[in-house]
């Protein structure tokens, strides 16, 4: 008896121990995807000059963060999205290097504009959605944009289109190139003379991300 009492003992001791120095392995998950992704997108920059009208676009258009309400899921995922409340916190960036215009030798002079070393991304951090009386779709979107380090509440006049998958998201919107501290650029030596006043134009695919 007191020898099958010690081997039990030993026994015990040596599980103990190893349940001691075993390190213990946790499963790791990936990173979680964001709620909204961009499927597709693109913002292109308008304006005129004394020599001729330009433009400017990208396709790089990310979304760098996402809040929703609890009470955005589900099926009707499109028509609660959209509702004022339902994204409690929505900003999007564009890297100002990716802005190009077919227009030879304007990127160079517009990206120093833009002080694209020293502030990279343009980004509109999303404060609240209003809805457009009478506007199928239509919405008004209250934010801050940031261009070249300068910050300034704006609105958005926005309509929305909604299909089984996706969201896809117009709008445009008149700025002063001046309002953010930018010098209208210039090219051909200075004889082309851009104005400060630009339209923004912009069309985002909004997605799902796949789990």
């Amino acid at each position: 008896m007191r020898l099958r009492h010690s081997v039990r003992s030993a026994l015990g001791y040596a599980f103990t121990v190893t349940l001691a120095t075993t390190p213990t392995v946790v499963a790791r998950q990936g990173p979680a995807l964001p709620p909204l992704t961009v499927a597709q997108g693109r913002v292109t920059i308008s304006g005129t000059s004394n020599v001729h009208p330009y433009t400017a676009s990208t396709t790089a258009v990310r979304v760098t963060r996402v809040q929703l309400a609890a009470t955005v899921a589900g099926p009707g995922f499109w028509d609660e999205v959209v509702k004022p409340g339902a994204l409690e916190a929505f900003e999007v960036a564009i890297p100002a290097a990716t802005l190009a215009s077919p227009k030879e030798g304007l990127d160079k002079n517009m990206h120093k504009a833009l002080k694209v070393n020293e502030h990279a991304d343009i980004t509109f951090k999303l404060r609240r959605l209003e809805p457009r009386p009478g506007l199928s779709g239509g919405l008004r979107a209250i934010g801050v944009l940031r261009i070249a380090g300068v910050e300034r509440e704006v609105a958005l006049e926005i309509t929305t289109r909604r299909s089984e998958s996706t969201l896809t998201v117009q709008g445009q919107l008149p700025l002063l190139m001046t309002d953010f501290g930018i010098t209208p650029p210039k090219a051909m030596l200075g004889m082309l003379k851009t104005d400060p006043k630009v339209t923004v134009t912009f069309e985002t695919v909004l997605a799902i991300p796949l789990t």
